[in-house]
Order: structure tokens, then sequence, then C-alpha cells
């Protein structure tokens, strides 16, 4: 089983390790260890982002650091007075390393690493509560497995109901079908009550949150990575996708193994094989319910005074990860911003360089919701063009790995299989299923979307122009090759900055630039020199001091590329995606004086 995940979104259960280490403790000067693999380490000193290259007028600093693994920030009060609430997400990633039940303190320890909490701070930092909403050993909290994704209040900096996203994905590859939730959590007792549940979980789960009108919206990732259960997703037990609107399968079918074949048709249960079926809306094939209005690979919505009400907003994401309303004044003009992570290559229907997609995602005049065309299409092309064409990798389902065949990884035989039965990348529907929607911009494959927020106008300055929005790039996970050749800088691990026209009568049109990157153009926690930088951006927040906050993951050991990469896990055994607890961070980047206070509550 070789999975390859992206956007923090899996966990995997495997045999438990010995406790070695606790997290944050130092086993030489500025080194960091995983706390159940003390072989895994990273360089750890975040200093006060002294690292990271700004354009003249920005200032960056370290907020808090030494966290477990956050992904979500979420701000209350004003800009004379606030708190700050950071999600941590826990076990989110696949590795025996990262288990939660192997915590020597057992699963519902306080201090485990790898279970999910909120932590808040005041605005200058201090740790005032926390954790709030741990697992408990009577089913409260969150889910012990995780990964919890994100947090947000309803009504913005003015607070409300504080929500959040889990899922308990405990099993090998991405876990336990439909376990994802949308909880709300007492902010004062740490109480979590479920809010909407039963959501899919697979790839990815119920990621990031936003609010408008009465509704909540949340993304709702794929349950595969491609449209087709392969051995990648908890070796073929996992969940299929759910389609948003009635589809047609292709004559198509994808395989996993040769001997004994095994085959798999997309949107079905591994091994089931439905050419030219019809899947109507909302229906998961492997239980046969319909649900209204929950599907994947999509952007949901559900009324806030009955979340029974289900819509979906937007359709045929792969995984549209970070989500974020334009102001009404904007360009956008109030319209949902999505930032969706490509397909990847491994499972039964691996790819190679599929690109990162920024799209907007609105429902048609009759209410169905706008498509985008996965898993037949990646961005403005079709998932066919000889440019997604996989090369071989060790995650493709047909890999025999032979360590000492690079760039594949993969025997000569087994890579001579990939080339003949996955070349091209076959459709997996007969025909879309609506009118394709091109999305507004494409960014670098495995770069990785994770989180989108529009600047307010005492961050505008140098290249943030009003109406800008900020995005952070979290970067790959080291199971392809790097997405540009040296001496060409690698995108991701870095945030970036969109400009939008400001002309209302003129076409849409759109601008990138470099924001903040590390002055190494790699991942901090490599060097032991240049540590006070990114490692992996995981989201991007406005607080009430108009200042931006960034949300770091930490450092994570992943396949490096394959061996030899400065990246790679130490052990084999420890493979694919080593966490290491105590290396999380949240930067701080403002105008330079500081900031003066958002124009915004939300």
């Amino acid at each position: 089983m070789k999975p390859k995940p992206s956007s923090l979104t899996l966990s995997f259960a495997l045999a438990a390790t010995p406790f070695l280490l606790l997290p944050g403790m130092a086993t030489a000067a500025n080194v960091v260890a995983n706390p159940l693999c003390k072989s895994e380490t990273a360089f750890f000193d975040p200093g006060n982002g002294g690292d990271i290259k700004l354009p003249p007028g920005f200032t960056v600093s370290v907020f808090a650091s030494g966290l477990n693994a956050p992904t979500g920030i979420a701000f209350l009060g004003n800009n004379n007075q606030f708190q700050v609430y950071v999600l941590e997400s826990g076990h989110g990633l696949p590795s025996n390393c990262n288990e939660q039940g192997s915590w020597p303190g057992g699963v519902f320890d306080k201090a485990n690493p790898f279970t999910p909490d909120i932590l808040v701070f005041d605005q200058g930092g201090k740790k005032i509560a926390g954790p709030i909403g741990k697992p408990t050993s009577s089913g409260g909290g969150f889910q012990p497995a995780g990964p919890a994704v994100d947090i947000a209040f309803e009504r913005g900096f003015q607070g409300g109901r504080l929500f959040a996203t889990d899922s308990n994905q405990a099993t090998h590859g991405g876990g336990q079908n439909s376990s994802s939730r949308i909880v709300t959590v007492d902010i004062h007792s740490g109480i979590v009550t479920p809010f909407i549940t039963g959501l899919p979980t697979g790839d990815h789960p119920t990621e990031q949150l936003a609010f408008k009108q009465g509704w909540i919206y949340w993304s709702q990732g794929s349950t595969t990575n491609s449209g087709v259960v392969g051995l990648d997703n908890n070796g073929g037990k996992n969940q299929p996708d759910i389609p948003c609107q009635d589809i047609t399968l292709s004559q198509n079918v994808f395989p996993s193994s040769l001997t004994p074949f095994v085959a798999t048709s997309g949107y079905e249960p591994f091994g089931v094989q439905a050419k030219g079926a019809t899947v109507p809306a909302f229906k998961n094939t492997m239980t046969g319910q319909i649900r209204q209005g929950v599907c994947d690979g999509a952007t949901l919505r559900a009324l806030l005074n009955d979340p029974r009400v289900i819509e979906p907003v937007g359709w045929g994401h792969r995984n549209g990860y970070a989500i974020r309303f334009a102001p009404e004044d904007h360009p956008l003009r109030g319209q949902l911003l999505v930032g969706e992570d490509g397909a990847d290559e491994r499972g039964a229907r691996p790819s190679n360089g599929a690109p990162e997609v920024l799209s907007v995602d609105q429902q048609n005049a009759d209410g169905t919701p706008v498509y985008h065309g996965w898993p037949d299409r990646y961005g403005f092309l079709a998932a066919s063009q000889a440019v997604f064409n996989p090369v071989g990798g060790a995650s493709d389902d047909l890999c025999v790995f032979d360590a000492g065949n690079p760039p594949s990884f993969c025997t000569p035989a087994s890579l001579a299989n990939i080339l003949k039965f996955d070349v091209p990348i076959a459709d997996v529907l007969a025909f879309p299923p609506a009118p394709i929607v091109a999305p507004l911009a494409l960014e670098a494959a495995d770069s990785s979307f994770t989180g989108i927020d529009f600047a307010p106008r005492s961050f505008v300055g140098g290249p943030v122009q009003r109406g800008a929005a900020l995005y952070t790039l979290e970067g790959d996970f080291g199971f392809s090759a790097p997405n540009a050749t040296a001496p060409a800088p690698e995108v991701g691990h870095e945030v970036k900055v969109i400009n939008f026209n400001k002309d209302p009568n003129a076409a849409l049109s759109l601008s990138f630039q470099n924001f903040a990157r590390n002055d190494t153009g790699d991942q901090a926690f490599i060097s032991s020199t240049k540590t006070a930088g990114f490692n992996r951006p995981t989201n991007v927040r406005f607080g009430p001091d108009g200042c931006a906050y960034i949300v770091d993951y930490g450092a994570v050991r992943d396949p490096g590329g394959g061996p030899g990469g400065d990246t790679r896990f130490v052990n084999p055994a420890d493979a694919p995606l080593v966490q290491i607890p105590g290396t999380g961070v949240i930067f701080k980047i403002c105008r330079s004086g500081g900031g003066e206070g958002g124009d915004r509550d939300d």
C-alpha cells in the first residue's frame, strides 16, 4: 500500500512504536525529534522569522511557536483587545510515527500531541487557555484519530458560535468512512457538540469553513486521488467519491493489480466494475445511501438554523481545500474563491504534474452547482493530455518498489506496466454531467493551496494593492520530482499575493507575485543555520490588528523525492510522512510599524 496524501488530510493506523522522546525535547542544539520515532528529527529555531524574505514595508515576527500540528486560526475581539484561537489537527499524516494510540499516556492523555485540540492566546501571544476539546474516553471532544482541519466563528471577529471540522481517520490510508463532521466548540467549557455528521471521509475529509447570509459553507475534499478507489485508499477499503449530479461512467476501468487482475470503475467501491453505469446524484455506491446535498470534491453549504438542509455550491474539484468569500465591494463581488489541490502520481489512476487550481464557486440560477470538470479535467486541460501522463512512482498501484531504479523507483517490469495500462489517463466519466466552468488561474503542481484571505486596507502597500488576497502554498510531500529544475526556484512553502483589476467595467484580471518566502528557497527544518522560516504554511488569516497570521504546520519528513533527498525519513519503516510535533509556528506579518486594524470583521 503506497499512499500519497496532500493538504494534510490523511492518517494511518500502523503498528505501535515504543515511546522515545517527549515532543519538543531537544536531542541536540535546535534539534527536535518525533516523540515515537526518535531518529526522525528536524532543526527548529524559528527565532523571529528572520530567514523569511518580505517586500519593503512589511515585518515578520513569531506570534507562537512549539505547537504540534496547527491548521486553523480564528480571532475574537477588536484591534484594542482580542483573543487568538489556534486549532491543532492531531494525527494528520500517514506514518506509524504519528499514531495517537502509540502515545505512552494513551489516546485520551491531554498531553498527546497526535490528538486535536484548541489553544487560546491573548493578542500578545501569551497562552491563556487550552488545550480545549481534547478527545475523552466518554466520546467527548474532537475525534481522536483526527485530523481536525479548521475553526471559525460564525460572526467573524464578533464571535457567536465557534465551529470546527474534524474526522476519525483511524485506519491505514484515510480511514473510517463517513466520519467527517462539523461541530461547535463551547469556548468556556470546551464541550464539542456535533452539528453535521456522516460526511465523506477518505483521502480528504471535511476541511475549511466560511459563512454568509445564514449559511455555513465548507470544502469537502474528494475521497480519492483521481476519482477511483485504489490501494492508496486504505488498501481499497475506503469509500468511493460521491457525485453532486447524476453521472454516467465510461467504459474504462483502472487496474490496481495484474496478477490477479483487479480493476475498478470510478465512483465505485474497490474492485467493482460498472462500465457505462449511471450513478445518481448524492449516492454513496459503497452503502447504497442517497443523502440529499452530500457529495464530495465540492463546496457545500447548510442552513445555520437547520443543518439538515445541505446543498452543493460547486463541484468537479479534486480537493478544493482553501475557501474564502471576497468582500462585497471587491471585483469578485462577494463570490467564493476556491484554491484546489491537484491530483498526484499515485493509486490506480496516477497522474504527473496536475496543477493546483483557483476557481470561483456559485450556484447556477436554477440552484444547481457549477461544475469544474474533475476527475476528467485538470484546470484548463483534459486529464488525458500527454502533459499529465504518469511517469511512474513508488505510490502507483502497479509499481513494485526498486530503490535502484530512479526516478520512478519501480522495477523496470512494473514501470513498463504503468506506462502500458495508465498512459494515457483514461476518462472516468462517459461525458461531463454539466457544462464545465473554467478556473480563474493555475498554480504550480504539488505546491498545494492551503489558505486564502483578503487583505484589509491597512495592509495595502508595495505589492499588495487594494482588494488583494494572500494565499499560502504548503508545498509538496516529496513523492514526485520537484516542480522546478534547479537553478529555477521550486514553488511552495511560501505565501503569495493576488491582485485584481480595479475597473468594474473591465474584464476580471489577476496578477500574481511572491510575497513571503524563505531566503533559502526551501523548507527551514533541513538547515542547521537557516531555521527561522516556513516549513509548511497551512493557513492565512488577517486578524483584528490588520496583520496576516500564517499558520505553519511544522516539519514533516517525507520520501524526499526518492532516496537521498534531504527531507527524506531516516528509517524506511517510518514512511511515508513523519510529523515532528513541537515544530508548529504562528508567524505574524504586519505593515511596518504594526497593523492599524482591519477594515473587516470576517
